[in-house]
């Protein structure tokens, strides 16, 4: 028997409709949704990141804000630009892209930004109050896996969760969204023993490692029936690939995203929604 094939361009889509009709209702009230993004130097990969944002966030109708920087600007000038987005009542959410350069440190750079306006959920207040079950702002990537979750009325309660991943933007946020809905969490690394057995016993894997080289998750390493979510996506023999090889998992797996077309079109979905909600927590604020 063959799984379900969980659609992530399908499940954004139906986000963003959601978005476009919130956001017709804010400009209606003369709120205009506003994202400022920041771009620190000339990364390829992450001009390509902002560029598709600003595309989103055009389709739904919420403004943005690019800001272009040097690659040598100093800590001092960046926190500057973030405190001045910060004053600016225009602006309802705020975006960094990462990664910087090393002259720059990210944690003092993400922490700069208010929290209201953090819509990618990383500042220490949101990272806390995500925590204590209290966060309106959540990482996008974590939360666009519950949106999935919702979307196929997949119940979490009672369910054993592998995650393989404790990165502050996947693995940690998605631990703490894991246990608000009673699942049984238990965080994997590279440093993790037993990997395959723990794998082999658990209901659902969530996959974020990101390199062929040291892990590849194979439909011997799930049980059957399992839900697989692959977070992860490289370039692998000429082609785009997560963790694992859909076309094989999918064989053994109850549900599994494809990648491309998973986990990635939800980040961008999920970062317009935040975007929203930014918006109405700033003008409740005045």
């Amino acid at each position: 028997m063959v799984g379900i094939k969980i659609d992530g361009k399908k499940i954004a889509q139906s986000v963003k409709d959601r978005v476009k009709k919130a956001v017709e209702t804010l400009k209606a009230q003369n709120i205009n949704p506003c994202l400022a993004t920041v771009l620190v130097g000339d990364n390829p990969a992450s001009a390509t990141y902002v560029k598709n944002k600003h595309k989103a966030c055009e389709e739904v109708g919420i403004i943005t804000k690019d800001h272009k920087l040097a690659s040598n600007i100093t800590q001092t000038e960046l926190n500057e630009i973030i405190d001045n987005l910060n004053k600016d009542n225009s602006v309802h959410g705020i975006l960094v892209q990462l990664p910087l350069p090393d002259q720059l440190n990210e944690f003092v750079t993400t922490s700069r930004i208010s929290p209201l306006k953090d819509v990618d959920g990383l500042t220490p207040y949101n990272v806390g109050l995500l925590a204590m079950k209290k966060a309106a702002l959540v990482a996008c990537t974590p939360s666009g896996i519950m949106e999935m979750f919702d979307y196929y009325d997949i119940n979490l309660q009672g369910k054993n969760v592998v995650l393989i991943n404790r990165s502050n933007l996947v693995g940690k946020p998605l631990y703490h969204l894991l246990l608000e809905r009673n699942a049984t969490v238990i965080t994997c690394h590279s440093k993790t023993k037993n990997l395959v057995e723990l794998c082999q016993m658990a209901d659902i894997i969530i996959t974020a490692v990101g390199n062929r080289s040291k892990f590849t998750l194979t439909p011997e390493m799930i049980k059957q029936g399992a839900i697989v979510i692959d977070v992860a996506i490289l370039r692998h023999e000429e082609k785009l690939v997560g963790d694992s090889d859909y076309d094989k998992i999918i064989k053994k797996a109850s549900f599994a995203t494809p990648v491309p077309g998973g986990v990635g079109p939800m980040t961008v979905a999920m970062l317009l929604k935040n975007t929203i909600t930014a918006a109405s927590l700033n003008s409740q604020l005045g």
